[in-house]
């Protein structure tokens, strides 16, 4: 019984992280209220606050398991989050291992992209969101700081810099591909990119 009990909870959760998430997509996050959520859910108002103090509080949790999730990133005590497959990627430097990581990244830029799209959204709004997904890619670039030191390539204060400059670019082209008129094709994009990366961190 406490199996199934824990087993419920755990889906009226996920109901509410996922209604709370298409409703922030369709109708924006200064739009969507802790009862629009809640009646997406199929719930109450009172079991959304059982479960999330306030909506900013949900959109912590989708950065912090739905984003973190969709790039296979696990808690780090040194960087919040860490991603080994990107820290890996970038001390192994060769062409083919960043490309591929690029490409497999791609592949899940339409789940990531309104994710981030969201929190940069909420952060206007809600205060204590402010910096919520630049802490995020803080993250990322601590990885790529990672792979460099374990590369020992580079000296140690341009590490950090070359992180920034390759997470930028990447969050760029990720948020804007799809509304951009760059005339590239998907592929051409990512080579592209991946030029970019190499020089930078190889």
């Amino acid at each position: 019984m406490a199996n199934l009990r824990e087993a419920q909870k755990r889906m009226t959760r996920r109901l509410l992280l996922e209604s709370g998430l298409e409703l922030f997509k369709a109708k924006g996050y200064a739009a969507t209220t802790v009862d629009d959520i809640a009646t997406a859910a199929g719930t109450t108002r009172v079991t959304f606050y059982a479960y999330f103090s306030s909506r900013s509080e949900l959109m912590k949790a989708l950065i912090d398991e739905r984003l973190n999730e969709a790039l296979q990133r696990v808690r780090s005590a040194e960087h919040g989050s860490t991603a080994q497959d990107l820290v890996a990627t970038v001390a192994d430097g060769t062409p083919e291992a960043i490309m591929a990581w690029l490409r497999r990244t791609a592949d899940n830029w339409p789940v990531i992209r309104p994710i981030i799209r969201i929190g940069r959204d909420a952060a206007v709004i809600d205060p204590e969101l402010t910096d919520l997904v630049e802490r995020w890619l803080e993250e990322a670039i601590g990885d790529i700081e990672d792979g460099l030191t374990a590369a020992g390539r580079f000296e140690p204060h341009q590490r950090r810099f070359r992180g920034v400059l390759a997470m930028a670019q990447l969050d760029f082209v990720a948020q804007n591909w799809d509304r951009a008129d760059w005339k590239l094709t998907r592929d051409q994009m990512l080579d592209e990119l991946g030029v970019s990366w190499v020089r930078l961190l190889t």
